[in-house]
């Protein structure tokens, strides 16, 4: 559980990493990628990303919550 309300928390520093689907044939303009960064200033906390829509603002998430998701940092190469 983290302390911190997640929508008031700074992105600007958030390094993205893409993980993508494997559709077949899409190449990157028809991949269904999503990115996943870690929120610095708030240990447990990630912000989840389009990278059709960059300009969207990500969701946030506890690891909890991705956990409960079925996303694992993990695959992006974060640790929790």
């Amino acid at each position: 559980m983290t302390d911190h309300n997640l929508y008031e928390l700074d992105l600007s520093q958030v390094e993205f990493t893409r993980a993508c689907g494997g559709n077949q044939g899409g190449g990157d303009d028809g991949e269904s990628c999503v990115t996943l960064g870690a929120v610095p200033q708030a240990p447990g906390v990630f912000a989840l990303g389009d990278s059709k829509r960059p300009d969207r603002a990500p969701l946030l998430f506890t690891t909890e919550e991705l956990t409960g998701a079925g996303i694992d940092p993990a695959r992006f190469g974060l640790s929790v």
